[in-house]
């Protein structure tokens, strides 16, 4: 068996520091599902689809919201009809000049 020289055993060891530093990421959770949306999403609820849109009235993305790629795709489409019908404003007060 070889010996480490020591810049080896040192490399060895932040490898190994680095390993068990990692913290797990807690997983978040679908917030339809903790809300027993299923299905639908009523895009007449403003106050459940502002949740999901930044200051600029954009769509946040489903790694942030925690949204399951399917229930994402009813989002978007529930927040489109509610801008089309101006339940929710296309762009906010901040950027129209």
């Amino acid at each position: 068996m070889k010996k480490l020289t020591v810049k080896q055993q040192a490399k060895n060891y932040k490898l190994t520091q680095q390993i068990s530093a990692k913290k797990t990421q807690v997983k978040k959770k679908d917030p339809f599902k903790e809300r027993g949306i299923d299905d639908f999403i009523d895009f007449r609820d403003v106050r459940l689809l502002t949740r999901f849109l930044n200051d600029q009235g954009k769509l946040l993305p489903a790694r942030i919201t925690g949204a399951t790629s399917k229930m994402q795709r009813k989002l978007t489409v529930a927040i489109k009809r509610a801008r089309h019908l101006a339940f929710i404003p296309f762009v906010s007060d901040g950027t129209k000049h």
